[in-house]
């Protein structure tokens, strides 16, 4: 059998009043495999019973603190350029992961409360954070984002 395993994931690309996108610089350290600190946009994975805006609303609290924000769109489903352990799913094998993303919106001067997973944040414009994603993710997604 050739079907793969995938866990679904959500993303927020969020934009501030002056139209720059919150990215996350990820604490890679501790990890089972060497990976340098890369950026990244706050979500994580669905939880069971869980919806794609309640999972979204609260991955972007865990990791930035922000609770107040729009999901005006979404703008891609991709699938990420890295798989993840099974862990306790009974499979003795990784999985991959689809994410879907979500452009979001955040007024008022965001506070930031990065959590542990992350080591610094930052705001940058649509070139700037494609060209940082672009280790991450595809280039079908980075392209979407550059002309944000």
């Amino acid at each position: 059998m050739n079907e793969d395993v995938f866990h679904l994931g959500v993303k927020a690309l969020i934009r501030n009043e002056e139209g720059k996108f919150l990215l996350l610089k990820e604490n890679t350290a501790g990890w089972k495999k060497v990976v340098e600190p890369y950026w990244d946009i706050p979500g994580g994975r669905i939880h069971r019973d869980e919806d794609l805006e309640v999972a979204l609303r609260r991955e972007v609290f865990e990791e930035t603190g922000i609770h107040d924000f729009a999901v005006v769109d979404q703008l891609h489903i991709t699938f990420s350029k890295y798989r993840i352990p099974a862990g306790d799913s009974g499979l003795d094998t990784d999985v991959g992961v689809i994410l879907s993303a979500y452009i979001c919106e955040v007024t008022g001067g965001a506070v930031i409360a990065l959590s542990d997973e992350s080591l610094e944040c930052g705001w940058f414009t649509a070139l700037e954070a494609s060209e940082l994603l672009g280790v991450r993710y595809p280039k079908s997604f980075t392209e979407q984002v550059r002309i944000l």
